[in-house]
């Protein structure tokens, strides 16, 4: 079983390590959301994978159980959870959690919430400002970019407060807010 302090692997590498399509779209999806590198897609991949395979196991159990209150419960659970977690819609179904693609993942980071805010002008620099500690979450310093903030928490994302980012004049600051093209 391993010991329980220690951290396991959270991802699952490719099956073929070299699939041209592959490296292409992992590599736009590290550039366009500004992380560190692949393996944080592969994490995103293996959460939405559990998600997933805990959909087909409910659709299995529809099929062939009797119990349908006990199905309908852990539909319930499960669509709940993800609804929570911002990647389901409010009128969601088991079809919604098997079409999901690994851009909602990485859209409940914390470093993308950052960015799509305005608090940084790029994701590579909302990342920077997570890992500064210059970020906060209901006032309390958050700094792992990878975060997945939830929909109760992502209107409660802002500067950290004894961070200099807080004052308007903060000369990082005018240049995020100045709107494009304007120097």
């Amino acid at each position: 079983m391993g010991y329980p302090g220690k951290n396991h692997k959270a991802y699952q590498t490719p099956k073929r390590p070299f699939e041209k399509t592959r490296i292409e779209d992992e590599t736009r999806l590290v550039i366009e959301y500004g992380l560190r590198n692949k393996r944080e897609v592969w994490k995103a991949q293996s959460i939405l994978r559990k998600y997933r395979k805990a959909a087909r196991s409910l659709l299995a159990l529809m099929s062939s159980t009797t119990d349908r209150t006990l199905v309908e419960a852990k539909k319930a659970e499960l669509i709940s959870h993800m609804q929570r977690a911002g990647l389901l819609g409010p009128d969601a179904d088991i079809d919604n959690v098997l079409s999901l693609k690994v851009q909602a993942q990485l859209e409940r980071r914390l470093q993308t919430i950052v960015h799509r805010k305005g608090l940084a002008r790029s994701p590579k620099q909302a990342r920077q400002l997570i890992t500064h500690g210059h970020i906060a979450i209901d006032g309390r310093r958050v700094n792992i970019p990878g975060y997945r903030v939830t929909r109760i928490e992502e209107p409660q994302i802002s500067y950290y407060g004894k961070s200099p980012f807080v004052a308007d004049s903060h000369a990082e600051r005018t240049r995020i807010t100045k709107p494009a093209g304007v120097r």
